[in-house]
Formats: C-alpha cells, sequence, structure tokens
C-alpha cells in the first residue's frame, strides 16, 4: 500500500492545485509513505498524479519478490529476538534489548499470527505501519491510530526489504521486518529519515485486506454517446485518445465505455486505477500511470482528487472503464496547475477542460 520520507505531504497522486487528480500525495510521500520507497524514488510525481507511491502507496513491487520470510526461522544471527513489542494495538511500542540491531538479509518475525490468505508478489495490501532505526533505536514514522495505507507488493517503487518481508504472510497478521542497506536505501542512506548507509531499517506492521487488482478493464462494452472522445487502449500502454474539433463541454461528462462486473465503488475507498489524461484543446497528453511505472492508488469520494474523480468514479464498478470529460469547474479550478517539473509535460490552464479515460481495477 508505494506506499508505505519525513512527513510534510502524504501520498499519491492526483493533487488538486498542483497535481491532478488528488490533492495529497497517497500511499506513501510524507516520511510516512516515502518511507515505503528507496529515496531516488521519492519524486515521482506527474502533473496530475504526485506517486511516490507506495503511490500508493502507490503505487504506488516486481518479480524479485521472495516467499521466503514466512517465520521466525531465518531471524539473522538472533537480531529480532532482542526486540519486543508491546503497547495496545493502535499505539504499540517496540523496544529494543540491545543496538544496534543488524541484518545481513531481510528477515521477518511474526509478532501475531494472522488467520488470512498469505500474501503474493501480486497482491495489494492495506497496512498500518512504523519504522525504526535499526541502529539507535529511534522511531522514523509510523501510521498507527491512523487510516491503514495500501501497499502494492508487485510496484518497484516500494522498499524491496518490505516486498520481501511480506511477501508470504497471512493477512491478519503483525510483524517485523528487519531489513538491510542493501533491500532499503543502499549506499546513500536516507539522510531525512536519519538513515546511514550502514543502517538497518526496522519495520512493524500489521497485514489488512487483501486485494489483488485486476490487469485490466473487463465486462460489457459500452455505446458512448455521439461527439465524445474517442479511445482507443492497448494493454497496459497509455491509452489513445483523439478528441473531436467541437466546443469543450461545459458541465462534467461521466461515459462508461466498459461495465464492470465487480464490486461498486463507495466513498472513502482506495481504488486502484490505469489513467491517461490528455487536453481537449489540442489532445496532448498531460499525464498516465504509464509514466509512474503502473496502476496508483487514490482515495476516492473524500476530496484527495478533483472533484470531477470523486464525482465520476464514486457508484461505478470495478472491471470498468470510463471516460470523463472534466470542466474547469471540476478540475483545478481558476489556477490551473501547473507542470510540476514533468518534461514535456503541458501545464493546464484555469479554462482547460481535461479528458480522461480510467480502468478501475481494485477498490478497498
Amino acid at each position: 500500500m508505494s506506499g508505505p520520507e519525513p512527513e510534510p505531504r502524504r501520498e499519491p497522486v492526483l493533487q488538486r492545485p498542483p497535481a491532478l487528480p488528488c490533492h495529497h500525495e497517497s500511499a506513501i510521500s510524507t516520511l510516512t509513505e516515502l518511507s515505503l520507497v528507496r529515496e531516488s524514488d521519492t519524486t515521482i510525481e506527474g502533473p496530475r498524479v504526485r506517486l511516490s507511491r507506495v503511490r500508493t502507496v502507490s503505487a504506488a513491487l516486481l518479480a524479485l519478490l521472495l516467499l521466503a520470510a514466512c517465520s521466525s526461522a531465518n531471524t539473522s544471527a538472533g537480531s529480532l529476538d532482542d526486540v519486543t513489542v508491546g503497547g495496545t494495538f493502535k499505539a504499540p511500542t517496540v523496544t529494543f534489548k540491545t543496538k544496534p540491531l543488524t541484518v545481513k538479509a531481510t528477515t521477518t518475525r511474526v509478532i501475531t499470527p494472522g488467520k488470512g490468505a498469505r500474501l503474493l508478489g501480486s497482491d495489494s495490501v492495506m497496512v498500518s505501519y512504523a519504522i525504526y532505526n535499526g541502529k539507535s533505536g529511534k522511531g522514523i514514522s509510523t501510521n498507527f491510530g491512523g487510516e491503514m495505507v495500501p501497499v502494492d507488493l508487485s510496484s518497484s517503487k516500494v522498499m524491496l526489504g518490505l516486498r520481501k518481508g511480506l511477501t508470504g504472510q497471512q493477512a491478519g497478521s503483525r510483524v517485523l521486518v528487519a531489513i538491510p542497506p542493501a533491500d532499503a536505501f543502499g549506499a546513500k542512506g536516507n539522510a531525512q529519515a536519519g538513515l546511514s548507509p550502514t543502517d538497518t531499517v526496522l519495520y512493524l506492521v500489521d497485514l489488512g485486506s487483501i486485494r489483488t487488482p485486476l490487469t485490466g478493464a473487463g465486462g460489457i462494452a459500452v455505446t458512448p454517446i455521439a461527439g465524445l472522445p474517442t479511445v482507443t487502449v492497448d494493454g497496459a500502454q497509455a491509452a489513445q485518445i483523439t478528441v473531436p474539433k467541437t466546443t469543450a463541454p461545459t458541465k462534467l461528462v461521466v461515459q462508461p465505455l466498459i461495465n464492470g462486473q465487480g464490486a461498486i465503488v463507495k466513498s472513502g475507498q482506495t481504488i486502484t486505477v490505469r489513467y491517461t489524461g490528455v487536453l481537449w484543446k489540442n489532445g496532448t497528453k498531460f499525464d498516465a500511470s504509464s509514466d509512474k511505472g503502473g496502476p496508483v492508488d487514490v482515495q476516492i469520494g473524500a476530496g484527495k482528487v478533483i472533484p470531477g474523480w470523486d464525482k465520476g468514479l464514486v457508484g461505478q464498478t470495478v472491471g470498468s472503464r470510463i471516460l470523463l470529460v472534466v470542466p474547469p469547474a471540476d478540475g483545478y479550478g481558476a489556477k490551473g496547475s501547473p507542470t510540476m517539473g514533468v518534461t514535456g509535460s503541458p501545464s493546464i490552464g484555469a479554462k482547460d477542460t481535461m479528458v480522461f479515460v480510467i480502468d478501475i481495477l481494485a477498490a478497498t
């Protein structure tokens, strides 16, 4: 859940004034969230979807996932045995009997076993977490006491050691994951988090619900009304959107292209989406999830994304492909949105209408 560096901003993804559909960095951009990704990956952001994820958390973790980290049997030199977990369920405490905690390989110890399914490398899981410096025992970041965030175990943006340590664990478990520098921030360390190039990183993680996102939209094709942009989708690549040479609609247009057969998306849920956005005035692409490595996670119906997304995606079904035509009033308003430093990406002006094609792949 790219998701999950320090805390000024939060996750993913489509951010309003600066970023596109989201205005907080979902799943993984503050130390809370950036701590789920390598330092070199902490500025993956487009003009619209600012993902550092865990993205969400994007996500916001690839085929290097290991299934071996399932118990304390691989504890390195007993180091994790010297760590105790106490406190309450919502406010756990971690105590280091001896310091520094050092491991040579990513090591997992189950504190409380769960009864759910085991995590696969293709899964996304909702997590609560706390992060510690293994050398000093100092806490770095936590989201305990707040909302769980998604961690996509199929995303290379999520820290390698976290992917290794969580894959194979059971939903409902509480685990400790000790991660050596090679599987964390590498030779540079992470100065913002107070981690030197030789420090082990320790995660305490509660594993919540698991979801396996679809690989693409699927369901019943819908014939769109005449006069709207036409769409061609080729796998995971950015959609090709052809905009008619007519005046843009002045009101939000929500046009399903495929009605998915999955669950209905509800306000407050985190959804996994693949999307492409272009400008109505010239058809120029300004953002796409494919530019950021794959699908992203966003919280919908909670004011975290532009109004057009909240209005247009809540009530749709998982598996759907939705065409949104978003006028300025439901986008970035009178201020528009800058390019956010993405090379070649156009700014969005105060009068620009945006067109999105969005595949809804999961909802939790």
